[in-house]
């Protein structure tokens, strides 16, 4: 048992030592994405988060989720994001193939509107691949000011793909960097060829999570209430329920009401 014990050990301290890197490192960055999150919610527009395969993940961390607050939404592609199928239909070998595809980013966002006034937050730990480099400057042709989070370590240590030759970071208007590693996996096992447990997306949702909790800060220093989502399973009378129910009704009136006028 302590054999193994120190095997999810290495794990977890490898979490802890990326976070309390990005923590120490990317402070400053955090801050100033949170502020612009807040002038966007406050505008009553919106920040868009997106990402591809297990990038995805820390976009719908952010919104619909107890805890967050309407002013998040996601441009979720369930072809890029439903990693259930390993091989069949919607399998990992077309999701991959579409991460490759110039122009497909184009064909998305057709299908959504912007604004000047609007955030977006683009997740790729490796920050390479054609799809969110084409995202990254679509969406700043538009206007919007978009944030990147990848593993600077892993980008520039691969070649970007994408025809104008940058990486995400290089495209961004704010590159915060997940300190993880190249590769994403961090435990090296004795045996085994490749090292287990991927770190980017624990990772990405934490940054996530901390950058939901500085722009509600930034919103309530400027007079501005969000609309948080409660948690619907720690009222126990009928009464405390009763108000869980109202708040999630408004969490989705509010949603709907600004998706209309968008």
């Amino acid at each position: 048992m302590a054999e193994t014990a120190a095997y999810y050990d290495m794990f977890f301290d490898g979490i802890k030592g990326i976070v309390d890197k990005v923590s120490t490192t990317q402070a400053d960055k955090l801050e100033a994405v949170a502020e612009k999150c807040a002038d966007a919610i406050s505008a009553e527009r919106w920040v868009h988060t997106f990402g591809a395969g297990h990038s995805a993940i820390p976009g719908m961390e952010a919104f619909p989720r107890i805890g967050s607050f309407v002013g998040f939404h996601q441009l979720n592609e369930l072809n890029l994001s439903f990693n259930a199928q390993v091989v069949g239909g919607m399998a990992q070998r077309q999701s991959s193939f579409l991460e490759r595809v110039e122009g497909y980013a184009g064909i998305i966002l057709a299908n959504h509107r912007f604004s000047p006034q609007d955030v977006a937050i683009l997740f790729s730990n490796s920050g390479i691949n054609e799809l969110i480099v084409d995202m990254a400057l679509l969406l700043k042709e538009k206007g919007v000011t978009v944030v990147g989070l990848s593993s600077i370590e892993h980008s520039m240590s691969n070649q970007p793909r994408h025809s104008s030759g940058k990486r995400l970071s290089e495209v961004v208007d704010i590159s915060i960097d997940t300190c993880c590693p190249e590769g994403d996996a961090l435990v090296d096992v004795p045996g085994l060829d490749y090292r287990v447990a991927g770190s980017s997306t624990i990772v990405s949702c934490i940054i996530m999570n901390g950058i939901i909790a500085q722009t509600a800060a930034a919103l309530q220093k400027r007079g501005y209430t969000p609309t948080i989502w409660p948690s619907h399973n720690v009222h126990t009378t009928p009464e405390e329920y009763a108000l869980m129910e109202a708040q999630e009704e408004k969490v989705y009136e509010e949603y709907w009401e600004r998706l209309s006028r968008s």
